[in-house]
């Protein structure tokens, strides 16, 4: 494709790191298996010595887990991408390639709860001292990095409040104060949101989401320069091994390329269902980008190219949580999101139940949030579903 112009997203998404075989494949191959031969002892020495390419054990070389990383880095406009296990193994990858004892990291109060839970909790362990901020507060954040600080760790939007903060001026405070950004990517995924674009550093994504998009397979992935991502980066994911499997990487392939359409329909039935319950009167707040009354919708305009397909709503207490959970029959209740099934959580006994409840009200995590992640049903269907369990 190299003769080609510039291609878009769509476009991308199937055709970008494809490497057939002899046998001209026309659908990417799964290649099962956990080593790989050589023709002589100095072949294998010479690959081992990184003196000639070839693929050696498929704990950090595969070529299925390499042709995604090459579609995925294509659609962040990234120059390189690696593949891990899962979403939270991405995180901690990042973190852990990157920073060493003595260092400090600044993230976002507003992130997925065992990421909160990874910086307050885990890293100070290793001798690594973190901050929280509010995910927007741009003043906060330049007050953090007065201090010496090597990462900043942001989920824009937020899970699961949909927050978001200005990437450019982010990543304008932290480059001037020497630190790197990695932002949390999987809410958006690439389709609506490339975080490099807006000075980012890396790009980190829970493949599990989106990527996979029917709820299949665990997966994560980080993208960026090729030089910290080929170097810090990869070399912990060799020593260390928190890597992708081949059949979940074919899998996440062959989510890739559906993805622009089915974000497109995830967006489109967020949107109206979203427009739906902000017409109540018996909720609190509706949260969705689309949304008028959307906080922060200077900012999606500016770096996002669609609403996205989540959306939260307050019904005002726990107890009418759960009964809504509870009466929804086209909603499954599980912890996932980004699936073709539309889904309903209550975040502050899942997802964010580990965190204490000073720190949930801290992000926004009240008792009455409900997250939705609207899948490809007909949102009328949605509604009326929606409409029974509401109703008192």
């Amino acid at each position: 494709m190299a003769d080609l112009p510039p291609l878009h997203p769509a476009t991308l998404a199937v055709r970008a790191g494809r490497h057939p075989t002899p046998f001209r494949e026309h659908s990417e191959p799964c290649f099962l298996t956990s080593s790989f031969t050589f023709d002589s002892a100095e072949q294998q020495a010479a690959i081992f010595a990184g003196e000639e390419e070839g693929y050696l054990y498929s704990r950090f070389t595969n070529p299925t887990v390499s042709c995604f990383e090459e579609r995925y880095a294509a659609l962040e406009g990234a120059e390189a991408a690696v593949a891990t296990a899962s979403g939270m193994a991405a995180i901690a990858t990042t973190c852990l390639a990157l920073l060493a004892a003595g260092d400090r990291v600044v993230c976002a109060r507003e992130v997925f709860g065992s990421t909160h839970l990874f910086a307050e909790q885990w890293l100070p362990r290793w001798g690594i001292e973190a901050e929280l901020v509010e995910l927007a507060n741009l003043d906060a954040w330049e007050r953090a990095l007065a201090r010496p600080t090597k990462l900043c760790l942001v989920e824009t939007p937020s899970n699961p409040t949909l927050a978001m903060v200005d990437l450019a001026a982010l990543c304008e405070i932290a480059h001037a104060a020497g630190a790197r950004v990695a932002v949390d990517n999987a809410f958006a995924t690439p389709i609506l949101q490339r975080p490099i674009e807006h000075g980012a550093d890396l790009v980190i994504t829970s493949a599990t989401k989106y990527i996979d998009g029917q709820g299949r397979v665990l997966g994560g992935v980080i993208a960026g320069s090729e030089a910290v991502v080929k170097g810090e980066i990869f070399s912990f994911i060799r020593t260390t091994g928190p890597c992708l499997s081949a059949f979940n990487a074919w899998l996440l392939l062959k989510g890739l390329e559906t993805l622009p359409v089915r974000i497109a329909a995830h967006c489109e039935g967020a949107t109206q269902v979203a427009a739906w319950l902000a017409g109540r009167t018996d909720l609190t707040h509706v949260t969705h980008p689309s949304l008028p009354d959307y906080p922060y919708r200077a900012v999606a305009a500016r770096q996002m190219e669609g609403p996205g397909g989540l959306l939260t709503f307050d019904t005002g207490s726990l107890e009418r949580s759960r009964r809504v959970a509870n009466r929804v029959t086209l909603f499954s209740r599980t912890a996932n999101l980004g699936d073709a099934k539309s889904i309903i959580s209550h975040p502050a006994s899942t997802t964010h139940a580990r965190l204490t409840e000073e720190a949930r009200l801290a992000a926004g995590i009240t008792p009455g949030l409900i997250r939705l992640s609207i899948g490809l049903e007909d949102p009328r269907d949605l509604i009326v579903d929606l409409e029974r369990a509401l109703a008192e």
